[in-house]
């Protein structure tokens, strides 16, 4: 099946838009951009569909790559038969890829490969066949050989035992079937290691049984932090008659001479060989589905955080609450310019109460505050008690909110801060960024590494690169759902936009910075390292207030723009409606007419213009 087809099954879609999307993604085109600027193409898939479609279509591919390279060493080793063939067609994952290369893999020196040099795979051969009708050691005797190195009867025996052990090890089939019933009817047990746990973090643990089918993801990474830690002993016990069972199914006939050695060879391929190795692959699986599941919830949780609707038009005091250096405070101005600083102590040990007040209430009147903005870290309690206080007898009107201030250390003492605010210190840096998420929450939170928000657990523990690439792109969809001001967006902010890259935005901000004032979208494409397919990316997203073209404030894309004026020359909307946002009206004034009718009348192919 087709990659295109196998896509379009799996995500619900006609196959003219799973190969559309394929193809957009191929020239390089954003999933921001794909989703809002080509919904025609693809059905009008959201940006998480398309992500996971995109995250699909990367393993797939790695996935027929991974089949050509086994078929080439398999041709190379020629072996390759249709049976192959046929098995390489039918996997669906890189595991059962991986099961059918592991008997043609180059393999380290094993007890197999040792046994195979003495000579002793006939006898192997002789044995796995089971229909002998004299004693194995008979035959044995014949492969005898001081040159070889195999000295007596049982060292050939054991020998052929060991060649027999890596071959049914080696069965991808089997596999599959141990495979599918330790993920159906094992169990993950854990005991406490007590005289490393001292503080006994993981006695829940101490002795534990789940189902591998049922595990709740919260208690795989715990479980794995535990055993990270040696505090706990994991292990993946399955009954043995339902795994030992499926091998004699598969491999054992009954031949009083091969009999005990045929169990004898199972029994070790079991313990030694296959059940370790997929043990691990049971635990990997649980760490992987456990990691993608906390990595979604960090993504859910994410989102509303970053959407969060400013608080525009307000002087904002920030307050970073602490005990032994004092609590931080700076206000900042509508558009983000700090315009104070202190610090004051009313927390122990100086419990400075009433200087605080007196200072603060002065700041308040002086830079006329309209609200504070406490963060919720240490002491926040205590703060939030002494501003409730304070704003009784404030001759200024102010109110207070408290403000998630994860991350904000963080980012006070990075790079990105000394830049912005060179002569503050690192505390002070602190209290601005907290003022700032109660102005505008996503403009503020993207100058923070998305790990060090704070919107889950473990995720230290998570894989690192799918933690940020997932974080990253939750930013991403904010920002361009959202749109920026060409005119005002930091490099930051910018770098977020669809097609635009961290030294793009900085070029951007420079040459803002020359002209003072962008005045509409396509002088862009002066912009220093600005071409036409990432101006085709971005431009949608970018807004420009008081600019020439009353598009240009709008999410209507440039290359839609001809169609537009059309429009609304069709529906006699004003600029001035436009601006009081009833540019949203189009779509039911366009349905009352008939969309045949308005495609006719403008002369443009439906869906093409995107408003």
């Amino acid at each position: 099946m087709e990659i295109q087809q196998q896509l379009a099954l799996e995500f619900n879609l006609r196959e003219v838009y799973a190969s559309n999307i394929i193809n957009l993604i191929d020239e390089g085109n954003t999933i921001p951009f794909i989703a809002r600027y080509r919904k025609e193409m693809h059905g009008a898939c959201d940006d998480q569909v398309l992500r996971d479609f995109a995250d699909r279509l990367n393993y797939l591919r790695n996935l027929n790559k991974e089949k050509e390279k086994v078929e080439k060493v398999i041709r190379e080793q020629e072996k390759w038969t249709d049976e192959i063939a046929k098995a390489l067609e039918d996997a669906l994952t890189l595991t059962e890829v991986e099961d059918i290369y592991r008997p043609y893999k180059p393999k380290r020196k094993t007890r197999a490969t040792m046994a195979i040099a003495k000579g002793l795979e006939p006898l192997a051969d002789i044995i796995l066949a089971q229909d002998l009708t004299a004693p194995v050691e008979e035959l044995a005797k014949d492969y005898i050989s001081e040159e070889k190195g195999v000295k007596t009867v049982e060292e050939a025996i054991a020998g052929a035992k060991d060649i027999i052990a890596e071959r049914i090890s080696d069965d991808a089939n089997l596999r599959k079937t141990l495979r599918e019933i330790i993920e159906k009817k094992a169990q993950i047990k854990s005991s406490w290691v007590e005289e490393e746990d001292e503080k006994k973090t993981y006695e829940n643990y101490k002795d534990f049984t789940g189902e591998v089918k049922n595990i709740p993801s919260h208690r795989v990474l715990a479980l794995n932090r535990g055993e990270k830690e040696k505090c706990l002993k994991v292990d993946v016990d399955v009954n043995l008659k339902f795994t030992i069972t499926e091998i004699e199914k598969a491999y054992k006939k009954d031949c009083e001479y091969t009999n005990q050695i045929m169990d004898d060879t199972i029994a070790d391929c079991y313990d030694r060989l296959l059940f370790p190795s997929l043990e691990r692959e049971c635990r990997n699986m649980l760490t992987d589905k456990a990691n993608e599941q906390a990595i979604k919830m960090f993504e859910v949780n994410l989102k509303p955080l970053l959407l969060q609707a400013p608080l525009k038009n307000n002087v904002i005091m920030g307050y970073d609450p602490g005990y032994y250096n004092g609590c931080k405070i700076a206000v900042i101005d509508a558009k983000g310019d700090v315009l104070d600083t202190a610090v004051v102590h009313p927390t122990p040990p100086q419990n400075k109460v009433e200087e605080a007040k007196k200072k603060l209430t002065e700041m308040i009147v002086k830079n006329k505050v309209d609200i504070i903005a406490i963060g919720n870290g240490t002491a926040s309690k205590e703060s939030e008690i002494l501003v409730a206080d304070l704003i009784k007898a404030c001759p200024r009107k102010v109110s207070y909110a408290m403000v998630n201030e994860a991350g904000a250390s963080v980012y006070s003492a990075s790079k990105l801060a000394a830049k912005e605010f060179p002569d503050y210190d690192v505390n002070l840096r602190s209290a601005v960024s907290i003022a700032r998420r109660l102005q505008d929450p996503l403009a503020e939170l993207i100058k923070i590494d998305v790990k060090s928000i704070g919107v889950g657990q473990y995720q230290h523990d998570m894989p690192q690169n799918r933690l940020t690439e997932v974080l990253t792109n939750t930013v991403e969809d904010c920002v361009n759902s959202v749109g920026v001001d060409l005119n005002t967006a930091s490099v930051s902010l910018l770098s977020y936009v669809s097609g635009i890259s961290g030294s793009l935005a900085e070029n951007i901000v420079d040459y803002r910075s020359q002209v003072k004032h962008i005045s509409n979208r396509e002088e862009l494409l002066q912009v220093k390292k600005m071409g036409p397919k990432a101006y085709e990316q971005c431009a949608g997203f970018l807004r420009i207030t008081d600019g020439n073209n009353i598009l240009d404030n709008t999410a209507v894309h440039p290359e839609s723009y001809d169609a537009v004026n059309k429009l609304l020359k069709l529906f006699n909307l004003t600029d001035a409606q436009i601006k009081a946002g009833e540019l949203t009206m189009l779509p039911s004034l366009i349905n009352q007419k008939g969309e045949v009718n308005v495609a006719d009348a403008i002369g443009v192919e439906i869906g093409r213009a995107h408003v």
